[in-house]
């Protein structure tokens, strides 16, 4: 048994919150929501301040959603660094770039901390059922400092080097295509509408037909039942596939799939859509050719 502190208890932070204590680990739940912090200890969090939980706690899950928020939770003043024991893990879960995990993990070995580079893929269902896969990089004594939490949190780790760096690397590329296909999952859902096939028929027929993805499989019956409740809203996408595009460039490597996707999902957030699921990419397509949608009035 190990004590744990999560910071960050959105869909996924609060599933992988729930998945340590269901091992058995003594888990301190820490959100900006105060109602979230609350509900997470009335189901059996441990109390206490973020320096009382961090003070006593030999790994800490960082959830939050970019670069920026990593930075001010972590190494900003009064951030978790400071209050982290000499030899405690970070397990840092945001999509960022590679460069940036680097900066980062050299900062937490500055002060005596383990930091793995530890993106997350499977979505809120599989963080609450601790059925993640992790995309993971870091020393081998930030893999063993971590294991209790790693283990109780994810299906699968893959270790991918010992410096961080290459988990985010390896999630550009995840993000990559689950953008692209989410996007395409639009297009085509819109393209079966424009010739009078019923949605429900195209998600039955494309999932058992070659064209298939999972993302068309898992966000095509949002579409058909008109439900936009945001599991992973529009607004994630411009900041993954952004990511994508600046390693991409860095690398001179063109990504004209990445850019199309981007711009589809820039075009949804504009037009109101960032907050709500990101299968609402196929709004942008229905405005064009004016076709109604399930649940459009």
């Amino acid at each position: 048994m190990a004590e744990i502190t999560v910071i960050g208890l959105g869909s996924m932070g609060m599933g992988m919150a729930q998945s340590l204590l269901r091992a058995g680990h003594v888990v301190h739940g820490l959100d900006i929501s105060t109602e979230r912090t609350a509900a997470f200890e009335a189901e059996g969090g441990a109390p206490g301040s973020l320096a009382e939980a961090l003070g006593a706690s030999s790994v800490l899950v960082c959830v939050v959603l970019n670069a920026a928020q990593t930075r001010e939770v972590l190494f900003g003043p009064g951030g978790a660094a400071e209050h982290l024991a000499e030899g405690a893990a970070i397990i840092s879960c945001a999509t960022i770039a590679p460069s940036q995990a680097r900066e980062f993990a050299e900062m937490a070995s500055a002060k005596g901390l383990h930091y793995l580079d530890a993106p997350i893929s499977g979505g809120a269902i599989k963080a609450a059922q601790g059925q993640l896969s992790i995309m993971a990089s870091g020393t081998p004594e930030a893999f063993e400092a971590a294991a209790p939490a790693l283990d109780a949190m994810a299906a699968t780790v893959h270790r991918l080097g010992d410096a961080a760096g290459a988990g985010s690397a390896m999630k550009a590329v995840n993000q990559l295509l689950a953008g692209v296909h989410i996007a395409a999952m639009g297009e085509a859902m819109a393209l079966g509408i424009s010739q009078g096939l019923d949605p429900a028929r195209i998600v039955e027929v494309i999932s058992a037909s070659a064209g298939t993805s999972w993302m068309f499989e898992n966000r095509g019956p949002h579409v058909v039942e008109g439900d936009y409740t945001p599991r992973s809203a529009v607004n994630i996408w411009p900041k993954d596939l952004g990511i994508v595009g600046g390693i991409a460039g860095e690398a001179q490597l063109p990504v004209p799939m990445t850019e199309a996707a981007l711009s589809q999902f820039k075009s949804a957030a504009e037009a109101g859509d960032g907050l709500i699921d990101d299968a609402a990419v196929i709004k942008v397509y229905a405005r064009a050719a004016r076709l109604t949608l399930p649940g459009d009035a």
